[in-house]
C-alpha cells in the first residue's frame, strides 16, 4: 500500500523541542515504514523519516521567521495534491485546509482531526463529510456534526522514555506556556503546597509569560527552564514526582500527560476533554477540579505503583496500537 503523510510545516518533522502534530505524523510514518508500507512523508526539508521524503518547504514557518506560513502552506499542501494520483491513501494531519482538494482528487483522504482550534473551522469539516474519513484522537473531541470512521489515540514510542522507579521530590508542568494550558495555575498548586515546581515548554503566549508566570519565578522554588528538547524531556519527566497538567480548555489529547505515564510519572490533571480517556484515576493519576483539589491530590500520589503508569501507557498510547489502528482505518477504506 503506497501512504502519503501529510505533516505540518510549522516546525520540523519530528521536531526539535515543540510540535506535537509534527510528533504524531512522525510517529506514524515511523511505525508503517517499520511494518514495510510504503510511505512518503509530505514535510519540511530538514525533516528526518525512514519513509521517503518530499518537500517544497525549506523550513518550519515557526522556526524561520523570514517565511509567510500561508505560502508555506499553501506549496506543501499543493505539492501532495498534484501527485495524489500516485498513491493508494493519503493522512491527512494537516487540519482542514487539505480537504479543500478532497473532491478534485481520485485518492481516498483520511483526516486525523487533532483539535478544532475554533467552532469556525466546523462547517469546513461538514462540507466534506461524505467523501473524507474522519479519525479522532478521543472520544471527548468529536463534533456531533460529523461522521467518524474511527477514534485512534495519539502513540508515542516507549524506546524515547525511560521507566524510573526511583524519582525526585518536584512537581513538574510540561508543556507550552499559555493560559489554556494552566502554567499560573500549576504554580499556584507548588505555592500552596510548597513544593518545587519546574517549568519547561515553548512560551507561546509572551504577554501571559510575562505577567501571569515570570514574576512568580524565583528561581528555587518555581524554576523555568526553557523548552525542553527529547533527552531533557524524558529526564524531566522521569525524575519528577508527578506531572500537573491544570488546563483551562478542553483538550483533544495531551501527549505530556502519556509521556509523563511511559515515565511511570503519575499525573495531576483537571477533569477536562480528554484527561478522563487519558488518565486511570488513583491508578495513574488524579482528576481534580480545582488548586485545592490538586494540593491534596499531592499527598495521594505516594500511592500510586509507577510500574502500572507504565504498563498503562504502553496498552493505550503505543506507537505500535497507534500504528495498528490506523492500518484498520486503511483497510476498511481500501
Amino acid at each position: 500500500m503506497k501512504i502519503a503523510m501529510l505533516a505540518p510545516v510549522a516546525w520540523r518533522t519530528p521536531p526539535r523541542k515543540y510540535g506535537p502534530w509534527e510528533q504524531v505524523a512522525s510517529n506514524i510514518t515511523e511505525g508503517l515504514v517499520k511494518r514495510c508500507f510504503d510511505v512518503t512523508l509530505f514535510a519540511t526539508n530538514d525533516s528526518i523519516t525512514r519513509g521517503k521524503l518530499k518537500s517544497i518547504c525549506k523550513a518550519g514557518y515557526e522556526e524561520d521567521k523570514s517565511l509567510d506560513p500561508k505560502v508555506e502552506e499553501c506549496m506543501h499542501i499543493s505539492l501532495l495534491m498534484e501527485q495524489a494520483h500516485e498513491f493508494e491513501i493519503i493522512h491527512n494531519n494537516f487540519d482542514f485546509l487539505p480537504l479543500t482538494y478532497s473532491r478534485l482528487i481520485k485518492t481516498p483522504m483520511v483526516t486525523t482531526i487533532h483539535g478544532f482550534s475554533s467552532p469556525k473551522i466546523i462547517p469546513v469539516y461538514r462540507r466534506y463529510n461524505d467523501i473524507n474519513h474522519y479519525v479522532s484522537i478521543s472520544y471527548a473531541d468529536r463534533s456531533d456534526q460529523l461522521k467518524y470512521i474511527a477514534n485512534v489515540y495519539n502513540g508515542i514510542d516507549p524506546a524515547n522514555f525511560t521507566f524510573r522507579k526511583e524519582h525526585g521530590d518536584y512537581l513538574l508542568y510540561f508543556g507550552r506556556i499559555h493560559h489554556d494550558k494552566g502554567t499560573r495555575e500549576a504554580i499556584e498548586i507548588a505555592l500552596k503546597a510548597k513544593k518545587k515546581l519546574i517549568i519547561a515548554g515553548y512560551i507561546q503566549d509572551e504577554e501571559y509569560y510575562h505577567e501571569k508566570v515570570e514574576p512568580l519565578i524565583d528561581g528555587e522554588q518555581i524554576i523555568y527552564t526553557g523548552n525542553a528538547g527529547p533527552e531533557e524531556r524524558d529526564r524531566l519527566l522521569g525524575e519528577a514526582y508527578v506531572l500537573l497538567h491544570p488546563i483551562n480548555f478542553n483538550e483533544p489529547f495531551g501527549l505530556s500527560v502519556a509521556e509523563s505515564m511511559f515515565c511511570g510519572t503519575p499525573v495531576i490533571a483537571f477533569e477536562k476533554g480528554s484527561m478522563p480517556e487519558l488518565i486511570k484515576k488513583g491508578k495513574t493519576g488524579f482528576l481534580v477540579n480545582s488548586i485545592d483539589q490538586a494540593v491534596d491530590a499531592i499527598t495521594q500520589v505516594k500511592a500510586i505503583n509507577r510500574a502500572y503508569c507504565r504498563q498503562w501507557a504502553e496498552s493505550n498510547f503505543s506507537t505500535d496500537k497507534m500504528t495498528e489502528d490506523y492500518i484498520e482505518v486503511y483497510k476498511k477504506i481500501i
